[in-house]
């Protein structure tokens, strides 16, 4: 496995968490306050896209750590609760960086 799908991973996690609590804070605006309909429909499209991509680069991630299906589903869901992605992406980080050390040194494996 190469570090640029960890890495492709771990931007997309934190660009939809992001995009996650701005939307978090324009319906609150939207429904709270009854301002700013067009910027949290703007807001909520651009996350859907975003989103979209993470599920694909997570899912790559997953395939080639070898993760089993539980654990998959919920590094997918957290793109949906606003900031379970942060919390997320560090265990990831942190169980994938090892095996991206031994495929440096094993290129077989890799």
């Amino acid at each position: 496995m190469k570090r640029t799908v960890l890495t492709r991973y771990r931007v997309m996690a934190y660009v939809t968490a992001v995009m996650l609590l701005v939307l978090c804070a324009c319906m609150i605006f939207k429904y709270g306050f009854g301002m700013g309909e067009d910027v949290t429909f703007v807001v909520s499209q651009a996350h859907g896209l975003l989103y979209i991509v993470y599920l694909g680069f997570a899912f790559d991630l997953g395939q080639k750590a070898r993760w089993s299906f539980g654990k998959l589903l919920w590094v997918l869901v957290a793109g949906t609760i606003p900031t379970a992605a942060f919390f997320v992406e560090r265990r990831v980080r942190a169980e994938v960086e090892p095996l991206l050390a031994d495929a440096k040194q094993d290129p077989v494996r890799a």
